[in-house]
């Protein structure tokens, strides 16, 4: 985003705090806007000086809120999502689909999977603008103003729908060369003399691993020498044969299939991670909204 240092209506100043708190620093909003340090701290002073409050307490090298700040910046985001759906209802009404869009999607599928779809999207759409967020953790979409979110799992949150786009297992797999050396587990309860990677994520108890046949169910606390919050990174360790782990079916498939990983365990079934596309309940979703969703399901179907 550019803001014209001349600029001085109400929409580029709200814009110009936005980005100044989502930064938290004047020499990363300078670089964002493309503006020199000192037009930044100028621009900062004019707003203060408009609204008569102090915005920020500067330190050596960052900016923290104040708590008129922090009213501005939710304001101001709110504002501005306003200006841009009013701007997207209108352009919908002459038939044409346009906007910012944003989404967020997990770390991994995301860069694998997501970003090139969205690569392909933007072809077929080029008046919508495309602003992809991956994160390991699962963001607040309606307080974080996106759009909608692709992530594995159901998500605790009234508020938004969630729409499948795909049925994922889970495995428990390990390398060749690993089942070599140290044998088969028979029985979860086997996994305890067994290395196991761990891939921690969220807040979710690390090593505790849900086992069910037929009717019943087990759970074993699992250890290991390595763990990591990085799906790519443990599945790395994996495959060089440090232990066994889980990794969901659209990820380790093309390594079963190569004969790099086996399958342990299989007559046991693991808690699926099924893929969603979450986006806010509401009556009238923007047309961009929905254009995307549409796409990501035919993709997945």
């Amino acid at each position: 985003m550019k803001i014209n240092q001349k600029e001085t209506t109400v929409t580029s100043q709200l814009e110009f705090f936005v980005v100044l708190a989502n930064h938290g620093s004047l020499a990363a909003t300078a670089r964002a806007l493309d503006m020199t340090p000192p037009a930044v701290t100028k621009r900062l002073a004019q707003l203060e000086a408009r609204l008569g409050v102090r915005l920020v307490n500067r330190s050596t090298r960052r900016l923290s809120l104040t708590h008129e700040g922090e009213l501005l910046r939710d304001q101001s985001a709110r504002i501005l999502a306003d200006i841009r759906n009013m701007e997207t209802m209108i352009s919908e009404q002459k038939g044409q689909v346009r906007g910012l869009l944003r989404i967020n999607a997990t770390l991994g599928f995301g860069r694998q999977r997501i970003a090139l779809l969205a690569s392909q999207f933007a072809r077929q759409h080029p008046d919508i603008e495309l602003d992809l967020h991956v994160s390991d953790r699962p963001l607040d979409l309606i307080e974080q103003h996106f759009d909608l979110g692709v992530r594995f799992g159901v998500l605790p949150d009234r508020r938004l729908v969630a729409r499948r786009l795909m049925r994922n297992r889970r495995f428990l797999c390990a390398s060749p060369a690993y089942l070599k050396r140290h044998g088969r587990p028979r029985t979860p309860a086997d996994l305890l003399a067994h290395r196991c990677i761990i891939h921690n994520q969220n807040d979710e108890p690390h090593g505790v691993w849900r086992f069910h046949r037929g009717a019943n169910s087990e759970v074993v606390k699992v250890r290991g020498a390595l763990s990591s919050n990085d799906g790519d990174i443990a599945r790395g360790w994996v495959l060089d044969g440090h232990g066994i782990m889980i990794r969901s079916e659209w990820d380790v498939n093309r390594y079963l299939d190569a004969g790099r990983l086996e399958l342990v365990l299989p007559e046991y079934q693991l808690e699926p991670a099924d893929l969603f596309v979450y986006f806010p309940s509401r009556a009238n979703l923007p047309a961009r909204v929905r254009l995307f969703v549409d796409f990501l399901a035919a993709q997945f179907r």
